[in-house]
């Protein structure tokens, strides 16, 4: 019945193709986990960036804070 379909499929191409689609399945949890936890830590008023103002991509629309020091000095250095 499954030559009839016209191609079949060993058990070896199953298992990789099985294998690859749990892989990006895993990846797609993962990424969804991490920006959860981003979002969880914005809403709690916590630093996404673990403290370093620096290099941050928000740092000049930051609230929190360490944030708000760290413009200080920054302004008062200058």
């Amino acid at each position: 019945m499954g030559r009839d379909l016209g191609q079949v499929q060993s058990r070896r191409q199953l298992f990789a193709g099985a294998l690859r689609y749990v892989t990006l399945g895993l990846f797609a949890a993962g990424a969804r986990s991490v920006a959860a936890k981003r979002r969880r830590l914005l809403r709690e008023g916590k630093c996404i960036n673990g403290g370093i103002c620096s290099g941050c991509k928000v740092f000049e629309q930051c609230g929190l804070p360490q944030a708000l020091s760290a413009r200080e000095a920054f302004v008062r250095n200058q």
